[in-house]
C-alpha cells in the first residue's frame, strides 16, 4: 500500500456544489460517487434525526426546508448559528460535514485513509472566512496544508503555450460568490497579478430573482404571497433554479407547480412561461456588477483588455449564455471554454496538493493577498478619542508570502501602552473596514511622545496573518496570530452534542470532532517540537531559556494526553518559533 501521506486531496468547497480530486500516478482524478463527481453542498436531518448529505439533503429541502441547510458558504466567517431542525450549528460545523463526506468518498476510491487536503476559497474571502474554512477542515479530520484561491486553482489546470508567456483573465462565477483574477503564466510559474470579487454574488442571486418573478406573478393573479409559505418558497426556489439551467439552452421555459396554494379549500396551481430575454433583463444588473470587478482587476494589474491573451470561465453560473456574451463584448474577444466550469477548481487544488507533496505535475503558484491589511492610528487631524485613521502595512495584491514592518510613534508623554487594532479593507477610515484582531502592548518606557513602536505583519501562503509589535528602544514586544475562528470552532464542536451523541444522530458521515481535534493537536505539537529544538542553540540566552521552558511544558502536556493543555502550551511556543525563525 502507498504511504498514507502520499495523497493530498484537492477540495472545492462550493456554495452550491462541492468536488474532491486527487493526483494519482501523475494524473488528476476527479473522485465520483455512483458516477457523479458533484456533491451538492446541502446538509439535513431526516425524520429520525439522521444526517443527510448531498443529493438526499437537497431532495429533502423542497418539503422540509426547516431541517435542511444550503448555501452555508455565504455565512463562513460570521459569528452565527444556523438551525437544522431543533439543533443549531456553526457554519464551520455544517461545512465540516460536507468535507467529511468528501474525505470518506476519496478514501473509498483510493482504498486507504487520507488526512491532508488543499481547500479552495473565493479570492476575495477575508481572513476570518479563510480561517473558518480551515477550522471546518480540522473538524472534518483534515490537515489543511494550504488554502488557495478558486480562480488561481482553476488556472493551474490550464495548459499554457509551451514557450511564450500568457496573460489570462479567470472569470469565476459560482453559486454564491464571484471572483476575477488576472494571471500570468511563464516558464512553469503561475503568478497572480490582481484579484477582485464579491463574496455575495452568484447563481443563488439569479435564483432569488426568478423566485421573486414567480411569486409576483402568482400574487398578481391570486392575491397570495407564496413567500409567506416556507414550503412553497422552497419549491419555487428549486423550480427557478431548474428554469435557469434550462434557459441556457432553451429560448423559453414553462414553470409548472401544482397545488402550490389553496383558497377556501380549492387548490391553486402556478403555470408561467419565462423567456430567455426576460431572464437576461433580470440578471443584467448583477452581470454589470461583475464587470466592474473585471475593470478593477485590470486596473490593479495595470493592463488593458487587449493585453489579455485568453478569458477563461469557471463556475456553474457561467453556463448562462448572457454571461459570456456580455463579458466577451466588454473585453473585445471571445471567452474560452478550455476549463471545466464545475471541476477545474478541485482539479487545480489537487495539482497544488501534489506539488506540496513533491510530485512535479504542474506550474509553481505565486498567489496574492486580496485585501489591504493595516492598523488603526491617529493622524495629525484626529483627536485621540476619535482616531479612525487606517494605516496600511500590507497592500492588496501583494505576492505571498510577505513580511512588512512599519514604524509608529506614541502620541503623548509617558504613554505606557499601545493598542494594536488590526483591520483589512481599502478605506482610509477604519469604520468602513473590517476589524480582524487586536492586542495591547503594555509596559512601554516612561518617555516623551514619539517613542517608536515597530509593527510587523507576516502573511503566509494560506493567508494566515501574524502580527508583532515591539518597542524599538527596549525590545519589549507582543505577538498575535489571527486564528480566532479555528480555536472558537474547536471549542464549540465539543459543546455541540449533535456531533458526538450517536444515539441522537447516526450516519456514516458523522463527524467525530473530538477525535479529529486530538489527532490534529498531537500532530501539530510533534511538528512544532521538531522545528523548535534546533533554535535553542541559535537563540540568545533569554529566548533559549524561554524555548526550553515552553518545550518542557508542551512535552509534559503530551505525556499526560491532555488535549486542552497541549493546545495551551503549543500556541505560545508556535509564536516564539515563528519569531526566532524569521529574526
Amino acid at each position: 500500500m502507498a504511504d498514507l501521506n502520499e495523497f493530498i486531496l484537492g477540495i472545492d468547497l462550493g456554495t452550491t456544489n462541492s468536488v474532491v480530486a486527487v493526483v494519482r500516478n501523475g494524473q488528476v482524478e476527479v473522485i465520483e460517487h455512483d458516477g457523479d463527481p458533484i456533491l451538492p453542498s446541502v446538509v439535513g436531518l431526516d425524520d429520525r434525526g439522521e444526517l443527510l448529505v448531498g443529493h438526499p439533503a437537497r431532495n429533502q429541502f423542497v418539503l422540509f426546508p426547516e431541517r435542511t441547510i444550503k448555501s452555508i458558504k455565504r455565512k463562513m466567517g460570521d459569528d452565527v448559528k444556523v438551525a437544522m431542525g431543533s439543533r443549531e450549528f456553526s457554519p464551520q460545523e455544517v461545512s465540516s460535514i460536507i468535507l467529511k463526506t468528501l474525505k470518506e468518498r476519496a478514501e473509498r476510491h483510493l482504498g486507504q485513509k487520507v488526512s491532508r487536503a488543499v481547500i479552495t476559497v473565493p479570492a476575495f474571502f477575508n481572513e476570518l472566512q479563510r480561517d473558518a474554512t480551515r477550522a471546518a477542515g480540522e473538524l472534518a479530520g483534515l490537515d489543511v496544508v494550504r488554502i488557495i484561491n478558486e480562480p488561481t486553482a482553476a488556472a493551474l489546470t490550464y495548459q499554457p503555450h509551451p514557450t511564450e508567456p500568457e496573460t489570462l483573465l479567470v472569470y469565476d462565477l459560482g453559486g454564491g460568490t464571484f471572483d476575477v483574477s488576472i494571471v500570468k503564466i511563464e516558464q512553469g510559474v503561475v503568478e497572480v497579478l490582481a484579484s477582485h470579487g464579491d463574496t455575495h454574488l452568484g447563481g443563488d442571486d439569479f435564483d432569488q430573482l426568478l423566485l421573486n418573478h414567480l411569486c409576483d406573478a402568482f400574487q398578481r393573479e391570486h392575491g397570495i404571497n407564496l413567500r409567506d409559505s416556507l414550503v412553497a418558497k422552497s419549491r419555487l426556489l428549486q423550480a427557478g433554479e431548474l428554469a435557469k439551467i434550462q434557459l441556457s439552452d432553451e429560448a423559453v421555459v414553462t414553470v409548472e407547480e401544482e397545488f402550490i396554494a389553496e383558497r377556501d379549500g380549492t387548490p391553486l396551481h402556478l403555470k408561467l412561461e419565462i423567456e430567455r430575454i426576460q431572464y437576461e433583463k433580470m440578471i443584467e444588473k448583477l452581470i454589470e456588477k461583475t464587470l466592474k470587478h473585471v475593470d478593477a482587476s485590470l486596473d490593479d494589474a495595470k493592463l488593458n483588455a487587449n493585453q489579455v491573451d485568453k478569458v477563461l470561465l469557471v463556475g456553474g453560473s457561467t453556463r448562462t449564455p448572457f454571461v459570456w456574451q456580455v463579458l466577451g463584448s466588454r473585453l473585445g474577444q471571445p471567452v474560452s471554454s478550455d476549463l471545466h466550469p464545475d471541476l477545474s477548481v478541485a482539479m487545480g487544488a489537487a495539482i497544488q496538493g501534489a506539488l506540496i507533496s513533491g510530485v512535479d505535475v504542474g506550474p509553481v503558484l505565486v498567489d496574492i493577498t486580496p485585501h489591504t491589511l493595516g492598523i488603526l492610528t491617529a493622524d495629525d487631524t484626529d483627536g485621540l478619542a476619535e482616531a479612525h485613521h487606517f494605516s496600511p502595512i500590507i497592500l492588496r495584491n501583494s505576492p505571498l508570502p510577505i513580511n512588512r514592518t512599519e514604524i509608529y510613534h506614541t502620541v503623548y508623554d509617558g504613554q505606557k501602552e499601545a493598542s494594536i487594532e488590526v483591520f483589512q479593507g481599502e478605506d482610509p477610515d477604519t469604520r468602513n473596514n473590517q476589524k480582524i484582531g487586536e492586542f495591547l502592548l503594555t509596559g512601554l518606557d516612561d518617555v516623551d511622545a514619539g517613542n517608536e513602536v515597530l509593527v510587523r505583519f507576516a502573511l503566509d501562503l494560506d493567508g494566515m496573518l501574524r502580527v508583532v509589535a515591539s518597542e524599538r528602544a527596549t525590545g519589549l514586544e507582543r505577538r498575535l496570530t489571527i486564528e480566532n475562528a479555528v480555536q472558537k470552532a474547536r471549542r464549540e464542536s465539543t459543546k455541540n452534542r449533535a456531533f458526538a451523541d450517536s444515539d441522537e444522530i447516526t450516519s456514516e458521515f458523522q463527524t467525530d470532532a473530538s477525535q479529529a481535534e486530538k489527532t490534529e493537536a498531537v500532530r501539530e505539537a510533534e511538528e512544532l517540537i521538531r522545528r523548535a529544538r534546533p533554535l535553542i542553540e541559535k537563540a540568545n540566552p533569554e529566548d533559549a531559556e524561554e524555548l526550553k521552558d515552553l518545550l518542557e511544558r508542551l512535552e509534559t502536556a503530551m505525556a499526560a494526553g491532555d488535549n486542552a493543555s497541549i493546545e495551551d502550551a503549543r500556541i505560545p511556543l508556535d509564536d516564539l518559533v515563528f519569531y526566532l525563525q524569521d529574526a
